[in-house]
C-alpha cells in the first residue's frame, strides 16, 4: 500500500512537474510571439517615419522648383502671386525668395531635425532682415486662411510674437530677444 502510495505520489508529482513544464513553454512561446509582434510595429513605425520624412523632403524640393521658377519668369510668378498690387514686381519676387526661406525653416521643423527651440532662434536670425519682415506682414492674409489648430498656425503665431518682441527689444543683442517656447 506504501508503494503504491509512493508510485501515485511521484506520479502526481511528475504529472504536476509536466504541467507546469508545460506551461512555462507555452508562456516563453507567448512571450516571443507578443516581442516578435513590438518588434514588427515598431519597424512599421519607423517605415512611415522614414516614409513621412521623404514624403517631406520631396515636396519641399518641389516647393523650391515652383518658386524658383516664379521667381525667374514674372509670368508664372503671375499664378500665384497673392501680394498687393500696389507692391513692386521685384520686391514680389523677393516675397518669394523670402517664403522659400520660411518654408525651409518650417520643413526642418516638420521633418524633425531642428526642435521648436532651434527653430526659434533660426527665425529670430532670419527675421532681422527688413525684407523677411516685409514679406511676413504682406503674407499676413495667407496666413489668416490656415486653420488655426495647424503646427504652421501655431509657428507663424510664434514668428508674429518673435518679431512683436524684437521691435519692442531695447538691445541690439537680438540673439537674446524673446523666449523660446517650451517644447
Amino acid at each position: 500500500m506504501t508503494t503504491r502510495k509512493n508510485t501515485a505520489g511521484r506520479l502526481a508529482s511528475a504529472a504536476a512537474g509536466l504541467m507546469l513544464a508545460t506551461a512555462t513553454v507555452t508562456l516563453v512561446a507567448r512571450q516571443r510571439r507578443l516581442e516578435e509582434a513590438r518588434l514588427q510595429v515598431k519597424r512599421l513605425e519607423l517605415e512611415e517615419l522614414a516614409s513621412r520624412r521623404t514624403t517631406i523632403a520631396h515636396q519641399q524640393r518641389m516647393h523650391w522648383e515652383l518658386l524658383s521658377k516664379a521667381i525667374d519668369d514674372p509670368s508664372l510668378a503671375a499664378v500665384i502671386d497673392t501680394y498687393d498690387k500696389s507692391i513692386p514686381a521685384e520686391k514680389r519676387r523677393q516675397f518669394f525668395y523670402a517664403n522659400a526661406w520660411y518654408v525651409n525653416l518650417y520643413h526642418l521643423y516638420e521633418a524633425g531635425i531642428l526642435d521648436q527651440e532651434e527653430l526659434f532662434g533660426r527665425l529670430r536670425e532670419i527675421f532681422q532682415s527688413p525684407l523677411l519682415r516685409e514679406y511676413w506682414e504682406a503674407s499676413r492674409a495667407q496666413r489668416a486662411t490656415l486653420k488655426q489648430s495647424s503646427d504652421e498656425a501655431r509657428i507663424g503665431l510664434m514668428v508674429d510674437g518673435l518679431i512683436r518682441d524684437l521691435d519692442e527689444a531695447d538691445t541690439d543683442e537680438w540673439w537674446v530677444v524673446g523666449n523660446p517656447p517650451s517644447t
